[in-house]
């Protein structure tokens, strides 16, 4: 059935400022764009359908380029502490929520971030232990790379006072020495991997929510790593063919593949890109490194508010090499999480030392505090960078007093690795952030913190052509389907968002406020925001010969 979509701004990102009048879809594909009589012409015996934009406008489908899918329903379904801006509303908040929960089920809650605190206090064990002491309670920092527990819930996972932590991992202690109920990085695992997993059908309830709820941010699809935390490679790979190939609940996900399970990944004989048009297998995810808000980031230097430390590495240099050579071994990239320019520096290193010889492209996520040698090392490498415009507006001004004033100049350098001609591609990291696609282009445009509403290195701001791009030319050219995804062009799939209003012709200060109109995945409309799209039954054109 053939589809013709005008009426409205519809910009296709071929080059910056490129209008059509008309798009005309065919299943999932765009068959032509260009002039909308000229089009009724040509193809008069395709079109059956006609959808009035009503001076809405299209661009290519937003594509977020670095989440945690399943992470995120777990947000909007869980206790979510964001919005707090005091320890004493954190635990405000978690006292009324366990007033709703059976005594004895845990408690999870998500999104404590005390760099938003006047305090700046973190919570420890104690202050739950007075709250709530009869469940077992865990509380995820924004930043997923610190988590803390009360009481029972170390009993419940068996730690004991003379608990060591494993390499990568971090315990801390009270001034006695005691467990204070926070640990980091590989040390959580030591408390994850004991609490009582999610069912299936629960998870894919879970699943269902977060993809509905990105049709309402415009995404058509998403790069997600969930792989190793579900109950299993195996399961987890079914929730999302169940939910999407089975189920019908139309979205792309490109999975990446934690190195944690290579060796089910493997058994399963899987290779990068192997799936469908919805479901595929991306590069294999390492950790180098963890988070500036917990400090376990790896720089090259002390942290500048506590000396004491420079992060955590979660591997050693030889011990990165030999994951990215086992991922060589089957000819797959690899997608490296490094935020600190020392984890970075590790991260290029590896690379270097085992270049990839199979299809795809290696990926380095966050890449936000960098140095000019690197810059200069990593473009001569075929990587693509992941960025996340949304960590900006966020962590500034906490962040300057984090690394130091004096080591910023190559910090979330978006408009320099653009210049270098790096390829990025752009991510919210949800639900570290919020998985809003416009939130990230307004943080890429304006670079306003949060918090003071003050402009932060604005030499570093991008356009808003090169903003939206990193959300769709960006995202495809990370997943190797530049030639098929990302822009409005003939042959590629027909993928849309629909905004109220032109994101190109307004002030960067309204982007926050754009609404989404509609979300258009392989030529179907999957979320309407209110009926603002006029489709009707196309009449043939019989006077066309």
């Amino acid at each position: 059935m053939g589809i013709l979509w005008h009426g409205g701004s519809i910009y296709t990102l071929q080059k910056e400022g490129h209008i059509v009048e008309a798009v005309l879809t065919e299943n999932d594909r765009i068959i032509a764009v260009g002039d909308r009589k000229k089009l009724e012409q040509q193809y008069h015996r395709m079109i059956e359908k006609s959808c009035h934009l009503n001076g809405k406008t299209m661009i290519p489908g937003f594509v977020d380029s670095h989440i945690h899918l399943i992470g995120h329903g777990e947000k909007l379904m869980r206790l979510d502490l964001s919005s707090c801006t005091s320890k004493a509303a954190v635990l405000e908040a978690l006292k009324a929520y366990a007033e709703t929960v059976q005594t004895g089920e845990w408690i999870i809650g998500e999104g404590w971030n005390e760099n938003l605190w006047r305090d700046a206090k973190a919570i420890e064990r104690n202050d739950l232990d007075e709250v709530v002491p009869d469940h077992p309670v865990l509380l995820k920092r924004i930043c997923r790379h610190v988590l803390v527990v009360n009481s029972l819930a170390l009993e419940e996972v068996s730690i004991q006072e003379d608990v060591n932590p494993p390499q990568g991992g971090v315990i801390e202690r009270d001034k006695e020495g005691r467990l204070n109920g926070v640990f980091k990085e590989k040390a959580q695992d030591m408390v994850l991997n004991a609490v009582p997993n999610r069912s299936k059908e629960q998870l894919k309830e879970v699943l269902k929510h977060a993809i509905k709820d990105a049709y309402t941010k415009g995404l058509t699809g998403v790069h997600t790593e969930d792989l190793s935390y579900y109950n299993g490679f195996e399961e987890t790979y079914q929730i999302y063919k169940e939910v999407i190939e089975e189920e019908g609940l139309s979205f792309r996900a490109h999975l990446l593949v934690h190195y944690a399970v290579l060796e089910d990944f493997k058994r399963a004989a899987g290779h990068y890109l192997q799936g469908s048009p919805w479901l595929e297998f991306g590069a294999i995810k390492i950790f180098a490194d963890g988070s500036l808000g917990g400090r376990t980031a790896l720089l090259s230097h002390p942290y500048a508010d506590d000396p004491t430390t420079s992060g955590v590495a979660i591997f050693s240099q030889e011990q990165l090499n030999q994951l990215v050579a086992r991922a060589r071994e089957i000819e797959m990239p690899v997608a490296i999480h490094a935020i600190g320019d020392k984890a970075f520096e590790m991260v290029v290193r590896s690379i270097e030392e085992h270049p990839l010889k199979g299809k795809g492209k290696d990926r380095i996520i966050h890449a936000q505090i960098l140095r000019r040698d690197l810059i200069d090392r990593v473009k001569k490498l075929p990587v693509v960078l992941d960025i996340q415009p949304g960590f900006l507006a966020s962590d500034f001004p906490w962040v300057i007093d984090r690394i130091g004033e004096n080591k910023l100049d190559y910090c979330y350098a978006w408009k320099t690795l653009l210049e270098e001609q790096i390829p990025c591609a752009g991510g919210s990291d949800a639900p570290i952030e919020e998985i809003s696609p416009l939130l990230g282009i307004h943080a890429a445009v304006a670079r306003v913190s949060q918090q003071t509403n003050e402009v932060y290195q604005h030499e570093e701001a991008l356009s808003l052509y090169e903003a939206v791009s990193l959300y769709t030319k960006g995202s495809a050219e990370a997943a190797c389907h530049e030639t098929e995804r990302g822009l409005i062009k003939e042959g590629y799939l027909a993928d849309f968002t629909i905004l109220e209003q032109d994101i190109f012709r307004c002030h960067s200060d309204e982007i926050v406020n754009i609404n989404v109109d509609s979300t258009v995945i392989g030529g179907h409309i999957v979320y309407r925001r209110e009926e603002n799209i006029t489709i009707t039954e196309q009449k043939r054109f019989s006077s066309y010969k």
